[in-house]
């Protein structure tokens, strides 16, 4: 279960606990294959059973025999973590020592999970994105004076409707980059009594939908009464019915980006 935004951040609450390994009788060609086709690893914990003997990455690779075995090349002098770890120590030690992920070791140093740069990147968006909710809850309670509460959930994005009618397309590049790296902060979704709609995160759930996403994490206000909520006006005004419906607009046609031109071709 995640912390709450008042406890203590540990390295267990964004662990990754499926972990890939390699084998110490695993060769360097070997490795490097697992490398190549994993799409995103530059590296593997060195594994027996659940003991870690160390770690090989990319680099421990470059020119050296490919019929080695990796106990031949990887690092055995490592970092590593705990689970009740506190998440801003950890983030101290990568950013000092530069290292991309820990191991995360239990009591007894088995391994049970790693702890990577991205990871603590995504707790620390995480963290701003309670107060935003709170502050939105407490305006829908006071503007329509109606009891909401605050839930963390998976959407499905297909149930969702939108209340912004553009993004922009570069901005979208970014969210894209950061969903493929599992940076995205969760969306915030206003459940009014069953209908779903997407008070912020037009551009990652756009982004998601183009990198083939069907659900995504949310935070969810509910709202057991129907109240008629101004951003839903929107929606109905403009006809948006789903994210199909968003349009991705060129940011060189921004009303600021045409403002400047226009006043820069009048000179």
């Amino acid at each position: 279960m995640m912390a709450s935004s008042e406890e203590s951040l540990t390295v267990e609450d964004y662990m990754t606990h499926e972990v890939s390994t390699v084998a110490p009788d695993d060769t360097v060609a070997d490795v490097a294959s697992r490398i190549a086709d994993s799409g995103g690893h530059t590296g593997f914990p060195v594994c027996h059973d659940r003991d870690v003997q160390g770690f090989v990455s990319a680099s421990d690779l470059l020119l050296v025999d490919d019929d080695l075995p990796v106990t031949e090349v990887m690092s055995t002098d490592l970092m590593v973590a705990h689970p009740d770890m506190d998440l801003d120590d950890v983030a101290r030690v990568i950013l000092r020592s530069g290292i991309q992920r820990l191991p995360v070791l239990d009591d007894d140093g088995q391994l049970i999970g790693i702890i990577s740069n991205a990871d603590v990147i995504r707790s620390q968006i995480e963290r701003a994105t309670p107060d935003k909710v709170e502050q939105l809850l407490d305006t829908i309670e006071d503007v329509h004076d109606v009891e909401a509460r605050q839930e963390r959930r998976v959407v499905d994005l297909g149930d969702l409707t939108p209340t912004q009618t553009k993004v922009y397309g570069d901005e979208l590049e970014g969210r894209m980059y950061e969903l493929e790296r599992g940076l995205a902060e969760p969306l915030v979704v206003i459940d009014n009594a069953g209908d779903l709609l997407l008070a912020d995160g037009h551009h990652r759930t756009t982004a998601a939908a183009e990198l083939g996403i069907e659900e995504m994490d949310a935070y969810v206000i509910v709202v057991e009464e129907p109240v008629d909520l101004e951003m839903a006006k929107t929606a109905t005004e403009e006809d948006l019915q789903s994210i199909d419906d968003i349009t991705i607009v060129d940011y060189a046609r921004h009303p600021l980006v045409e403002s400047t031109q226009r006043e820069t071709g009048s000179e």
